[in-house]
């Protein structure tokens, strides 16, 4: 009897040479996800931050409430145009309750 252990058939080969390659993409694939998640929240940090510094500024510069209106408007524009909404009501709860 032969002591040597069989060969694997070429197909077995393939199939795992194949399992590597897709666990070594899938390794990668989780890698730049969490590089993209983590520079999501880092830029999301920055757009914060900068909000709030334009806010101070527009505070200093006494224009605060121009701007929240100017904001409320916008995001109830249709709302308004099809006088939907009270933009009274609107400013003062700082959002649009007709947007669904």
């Amino acid at each position: 009897m032969d002591s040597q252990a069989p060969e694997a058939p070429h197909g077995d080969v393939l199939r795992d040479k194949a399992e590597n390659l897709l666990q070594e993409l899938q390794e990668h694939f989780q890698a730049l996800t969490t590089t993209l998640n983590h520079r999501n929240k880092e830029m999301g940090n920055r757009i914060e931050d900068l909000q709030k510094n334009v806010n101070d500024l527009m505070v200093q510069a006494g224009i605060e409430n121009c701007f929240k209106e100017q904001m409320v408007r916008s995001l109830c524009d249709i709302c308004f145009q099809f006088k939907k909404c009270n933009p009274i009501v609107i400013y003062y709860v700082n959002y649009c309750c007709c947007i669904t």
